[in-house]
């Protein structure tokens, strides 16, 4: 099962497993570097990643005192990745021509035992695609919480060496071989500095950013641009998000090495659930929203606007 929306010649594709987006397209051509509709997604293309993003270090961590064991879903290097939802069966809410509104409720398990309800609005128009997402405590205790989204941009004809980034952080983790944090560095003037835009030529990136700068509206914007900025992608995220997640794509398959770049809005940094950093605590009853977009250069909003010209 898919959904389909469209409006002003944007156009995407909502999956019902995983509850996420398959295809985004303006005037025909592809934003997003998603995937076929027979296929599984590859490389987490799409999805939404919750009740955490990224990975946690052997699936262990302890919250309100008590330890939790998670299934480890990356069994090559002893994680847990991505959370539990990007491979169930998501149920349709609301629909109309331009929006989708699913919703779906994890079981609790041994690893994480609450309750939640989380629901997410796809929307497209005009100025781009947008994302909207809720998380509900259902339960009668505090739960930890995180949520990303994992949309592979591409800019068609345009390699992944010849695309100018653009990424308003202050400062990266530095990673283990498990791509786990091990410290933070400042990116100031070093290889990892993209504050200004940059080709990203043969630079390979698997790197979380934090400490990064909003607008005067409150969003912060990661673009991809070309080298004469004719063309440009922007994905934003609004003040629930406090970290990006950008993925050169070294690490797929053949037929998908290198070919676009992920760039993951993320509440909260890997393996926070251990670390404790950004996670969102919901008490019974609360509920947390989160909006983020991607707006193609046809269609500028004020934030990609201010981008384009820094």
């Amino acid at each position: 099962m898919e959904w389909h929306i469209a409006r002003d010649g944007h156009r995407a594709v909502v999956v019902e497993v995983g509850g996420g987006l398959r295809a985004y397209t303006v005037a025909g051509q592809s934003i997003l570097d998603g995937y076929a509709e027979s296929e599984v997604a590859p490389g987490s293309a799409g999805q939404v990643l919750a009740p955490w993003p990224n990975r946690i270090r052997d699936g262990r961590y302890s919250f309100g005192g008590r330890p939790y064991q998670l299934p480890l879903t990356e069994p090559a290097r002893h994680n847990a990745i991505h959370g539990l939802v990007n491979w169930s069966r998501w149920s349709l809410v609301d629909t109309s021509p331009d929006s989708v509104t699913i919703a779906y409720s994890p079981p609790p398990t041994p690893g994480y035992p609450w309750r939640l309800s989380l629901r997410t609005t796809w929307t497209v128009g005009p100025d781009g695609l947008v994302a909207t997402h809720e998380a509900s405590n259902d339960g009668d205790a505090p739960a930890p919480f995180g949520l990303g989204a994992h949309p592979y941009i591409s800019l068609p004809g345009v390699r992944v060496e010849d695309l100018v980034l653009h990424v308003p952080a202050q400062s990266r983790l530095l990673m283990d071989a498990r791509l786990l944090p091990i410290g933070a560095a400042r990116v100031a003037g070093g290889d990892f500095d993209f504050t200004e835009p940059r080709v990203i030529g043969g630079a390979v990136l698997d790197s979380a950013f934090g400490g990064v700068m909003p607008g005067p509206d409150g969003r912060s914007v990661v673009t991809l641009s070309t080298v004469d900025r004719t063309r440009s992608v922007s994905v934003w995220a609004d003040g629930a998000f406090r970290w990006w997640q950008v993925f050169t794509g070294d690490t797929l398959p053949p037929e998908r090495k290198r070919r676009s770049v992920a760039v993951e809005p993320m509440t909260c940094p890997p393996d926070a659930f251990r670390s404790g950093r950004d996670i969102v605590v919901l008490d019974p009853g609360d509920t947390w929203r989160g909006t983020w977009g991607i707006t193609p250069s046809a269609s500028p909003s004020p934030s990609s606007a201010q981008t384009a010209g820094s």
